[in-house]
């Protein structure tokens, strides 16, 4: 193997540039060429290849966002587009892959496998799903940037004796909903995994105020039903029922901005230098993971063939310390 390359798809988050920086500098400590693929299966489709160098990377390691971008694609959903991108990356010179990015992207790296070339995948999602990893990159820096806005908003709820409704990312998973709800020691979490009727929340809040609670905060996950809008409105129609006035922040993308996080910095620095060895020790179609804290190897068809769920205990754990 001469040259590889490395893209990054699907949702960004503060752990993907010092995932890009670990590929680039361990691909030229082992002799090769690393070319930097722009806007994901977008730009490889389309040839945005540029050969990167030590300097290229210099200075992202804790940068948000991506510097190589992320668009959508779907013509890679195509065999057509699949082979396109094949074409570019024959055209190039790539003998390898690095895909970086959460279950569609793998998904995608799975794709290029089966047409024979060699990929390597490297988890990167803030809803923790992926098959095969105990964590993925940007989890922590995503959790930090929440506890510390819940810290912040509880300082104000208990000021005015207020019900918070803190609206946090994952349509179709609850992990960090659940996972900041424990670290920020909120009274609720409601994720979409699960139905919560409006009567148990209400008889929480209710509860929490006649205690002698200054504050009620809980943790709503964006794909929760009937949504955290609708919730607010349903609990201020009737506040003497529940005690607090409610109020709702929705926190939104600033979830997956901001500087990465010392752990994650080091994860993707393991896991991009772990993904660049197993690719030329000819180890492509599988992912590289984290599992009980070494770099593990998962087949990609067994990374993408369904998201993990949440973790029985870390439910049970959460509704115990919520009392």
């Amino acid at each position: 193997m001469r040259c590889i390359g490395v893209l990054t798809s699907g949702g960004d988050n503060p752990g993907l540039n010092a995932c890009i920086r670990s590929v680039v500098r361990m691909g030229l400590g082992m002799g090769l060429e690393v070319m930097g693929i722009r806007r994901g299966y977008a730009g490889l489709i389309d040839g945005e290849i540029d050969e990167m160098d030590s300097r290229s990377v210099s200075g992202i390691i804790g940068r948000g966002g991506t510097m190589l971008g992320t668009a959508r694609c779907p013509e890679f959903h195509e065999e057509r587009g699949r082979k396109q991108a094949l074409r570019s990356l024959n055209r190039f010179g790539i003998d390898g892959l690095v895909v970086i990015g959460g279950n569609g992207s793998l998904t995608g790296a799975l794709e290029l496998g089966r047409l024979g070339f060699p990929v390597i995948g490297v988890p990167s999602t803030i809803d923790n799903d992926v098959n095969g990893t105990d964590i993925a990159l940007g989890v922590d820096t995503a959790l930090n940037t929440i506890v510390d806005a819940i810290d912040k908003i509880k300082d104000t709820a208990s000021s005015h004796n207020r019900a918070f409704l803190i609206e946090v990312m994952g349509r179709n998973s609850g992990y960090l909903a659940l996972a900041s709800g424990l670290a920020g020691g909120a009274e609720l979490v409601l994720c979409p995994e699960f139905e919560t009727p409006l009567e148990t929340i209400a008889q929480t809040i209710e509860d929490d105020y006649v205690r002698g609670k200054s504050h009620a905060i809980i943790i709503v996950a964006e794909g929760w039903k009937p949504g955290t809008l609708k919730l607010a409105q349903q609990l201020n129609e009737h506040p003497d029922s529940v005690g607090f006035s409610v109020r709702v922040t929705q926190l939104g993308h600033v979830q997956r901005g901001g500087s990465a996080s010392a752990f994650d910095r080091i994860l993707a620095t393991r896991l991009g230098a772990s993904a660049v060895r197993e690719l030329v020790a000819g180890n492509g179609g599988h992912m590289v993971g984290w599992v009980r804290s070494e770099a593990t190897l998962t087949p990609l068809e067994e990374a993408v063939a369904f998201t993990k769920t949440l973790d029985p205990r870390l439910v049970k754990l959460n509704q115990i310390m919520a009392q």
